[in-house]
């Protein structure tokens, strides 16, 4: 995904890319004091990946993502077909609070999520807990 961040006096002021590695964690809403009853796991991660995969990694990979205000300032790249514009600065952080409303909206019931982990770079990341 790429990005550039308006109003920042630094090189995330240009459109670059990152290959984000994100991290999620969810637990049982329920008593956890408990044994899960069979199969014995809360959620299979391959049910879990189909829903990341639907909900962000479909939505923002190969993607450019920018704020109206980056926008208003340079309406010339509103022209790419990979462009989806927000409201927010599309910072790390940001980014992580976008995948958190999105997955959590497609959880199930049972499941909260608890946490995630954003990695712009290899050392670089945004962390969210409730």
């Amino acid at each position: 995904m790429a990005h550039a961040i308006n109003g920042y006096d630094g090189a995330c002021k240009h459109i670059h890319g990152h290959s984000y590695q994100l991290f999620v964690s969810v637990s049982f809403a329920k008593n956890d004091s408990e044994y899960i009853a069979p199969p014995g796991f809360i959620i299979d991660f391959k049910l879990l990946k189909q829903i990341v995969g639907k909900v962000v990694v479909s939505v923002l990979d190969h993607k450019l993502v920018l704020s109206k205000e980056f926008l208003a300032n340079k309406p010339y790249v509103e022209v790419l077909e990979n462009l989806i514009v927000w409201d927010f600065e599309p910072t790390v952080e940001n980014i992580l609070l976008f995948i958190k409303v999105a997955v959590s909206s497609e959880l199930p019931r049972e499941l909260r999520l608890t946490g995630l982990k954003l990695y712009e770079t290899k050392d670089s990341y945004s962390e969210w807990k409730p």
